[in-house]
């Protein structure tokens, strides 16, 4: 596989390099790109894993996942987020979540050890990809507390109003992309039906449009 048929310089994680820097950066790394199919698990709960993973291709999810084989659904990652960097770093400590391909997908994995001791080969190109990678773990920690603030939430409406609101920021768009109501019912932690409910309610009174695969709010006060 080219890597530049990826286009893996137009990801966050290669902010500010060339594809010739991207080739030069796999080389010295011993990057690889794996693809899995969907419903695969990338990542799994409470196994060792020694490599931080971008998603290069499709979509995947995050799930929170305990001892009793109980999931809960975290966040969902699209091109270019990235994940596995806490098990990497930390391997004393036990990874709870696993990642989930959502359709097929591709992923570029890379040796957390090489990424460190990599600096002197790569130069330049070391410094611009660690400092892409710091902004992205304070992105997530972002993302985090979002989560909490949405399960806060005291009603369903105010949840999926929020949860609107969080992912129109991040899409830029006033028609949110939205999960189909199973994966959403997870991401709100409610019940699916009571879900439905309210988003029929909210459409009946004029502040929730729908259509196949996005929301958007209709009134200015609903914000």
């Amino acid at each position: 596989m080219q890597f530049f048929d990826l286009g893996l310089q137009e990801l966050p994680f290669f902010a500010d390099l060339q594809p010739a820097e991207v080739e030069v950066f796999i080389k010295n790394t011993g990057a690889v790109v794996k693809r899995y199919s969907k419903g695969l698990r990338v990542l799994k709960a409470y196994e060792p894993n020694a490599q931080i993973g971008i998603l290069a291709e499709g979509e995947a999810l995050v799930l929170a996942e305990d001892r009793f084989g109980n999931e809960s659904v975290s966040h969902e990652l699209m091109r270019g987020s990235i994940f596995g960097g806490t098990s990497a770093i930390l391997p004393r400590f036990t990874n709870h979540t696993s990642v989930e391909a959502l359709t097929d997908v591709l992923v570029l994995w890379v040796p957390y050890r090489s990424l460190l001791v990599s600096g002197p080969k790569l130069g330049k190109i070391h410094g611009i990809v660690m400092k892409n990678l710091l902004e992205a773990f304070c992105l997530k920690g972002v993302y985090m507390m979002q989560k909490i603030e949405l399960l806060s939430q005291k009603t369903l409406r105010e949840r999926l109003i929020l949860y609107l609101l969080q992912r129109g920021k991040r899409q830029g768009e006033a028609h949110v992309r939205v999960p189909g109501r199973v994966q959403l019912a997870k991401e709100l932690e409610c019940n699916r039906s009571a879900l439905t409910r309210e988003v029929n309610q909210m459409k009946a009174e004029g502040l929730l449009e729908c259509g196949a695969g996005w929301m958007r709010l209709l009134k200015k006060d609903v914000e």
